[in-house]
């Protein structure tokens, strides 16, 4: 049986080989060489679509990184801009006045815990108190520490200087308040009327500043039995600055002159 199967098998073999029945099946199956052609181009679509893909993913990390770079720029203009910007608004409020008037920059925190005690970039020797202007506005003071200029910025509790306050020039020092965010004048006297509003600027009576630099305005009023005390809201934002001008009235220079001018005739005159 099975020599008769393989026999028919032989024979079927040998007769399509005969009549080319395999070239026929091929002619009339073109739905097959149609599956192998969709096949082949949907391959190649594949493949060129998967390498878009990787290059688009190439190029969108190539743009994130430029736009990285960029912002990085971009951030080193605005600082640079600001900076500018600052230094030349402190020109700005400062170059029509007549006394002696030097433009300063923050070097560093005296100490990293208070940020209003700064050293400064000024050269100054004697052991008398100057005035710190940002902006046009009353920002603190400086003192000599060893042979440096140390800043005290308006909310130190070393930072004293006199003001007036409102219409009636009602005279107080300023001092650190309990509120961060603002100033306090104190040892102001009772009978002054004084109005939440009323501005706030410097005395001269001190020689630290002149007469008339903004300090703040008046935020709040505590009455006692023979003095008052006011809340301010400074106008100079002292912990943002990194530039100042130090103030120093012309006329101590002139008078410290003068004394020495004195000393000298007097030391002269001594002489035999």
């Amino acid at each position: 049986m099975n020599k008769f199967l393989f026999f028919l098998l032989f024979i079927a073999v040998s007769l399509g080989y005969i009549f080319e029945i395999d070239q026929l099946i091929a002619r009339n199956f073109n739905p097959l060489t149609t599956l192998k052609k969709v096949y082949v181009n949907n391959a190649v679509k594949l493949q060129s679509n998967i390498e878009k893909y990787f290059n688009q993913a190439a190029t969108i990390a190539k743009l994130q990184e430029e736009n990285a770079t960029l912002k990085n720029y971009k951030e080193l203009y605005l600082a640079s801009n600001n900076e500018l910007h600052s230094v030349l608004e402190s020109i700005d409020t400062t170059k029509n006045t007549r006394d002696d008037i030097k433009f300063t920059k923050v070097l560093s925190y005296v100490k990293f815990d208070d940020f209003t005690k700064v050293w400064i970039d000024y050269k100054k020797e004697d052991d008398s108190i100057l005035g710190v202007i940002s902006n046009g506005y009353a920002a603190g003071i400086v003192v000599n520490q060893d042979g440096r200029s140390k800043a005290l910025l308006n909310g130190n509790d070393k930072c004293n200087y006199s003001i007036f306050v409102g219409e009636t020039k009602a005279p107080g020092i300023i001092h650190k308040s309990k509120n961060r965010h603002n100033l306090v004048a104190k040892y102001i006297p009772i009978w002054y009327k004084i109005r939440v509003g009323d501005e706030v600027v410097t005395s001269g009576m001190d020689n630290i500043f002149f007469e008339g630099l903004k300090v703040g305005k008046v935020v709040g009023i505590k009455k006692m039995q023979d003095m008052q005390e006011v809340q301010i809201e400074p106008y100079a934002k002292v912990l943002t600055q990194k530039y100042f001008f130090v103030y120093k009235k012309k006329q101590l220079e002139i008078q410290s002159q003068e004394d020495g001018k004195k000393v000298e005739e007097q030391d002269s005159n001594k002489k035999p």
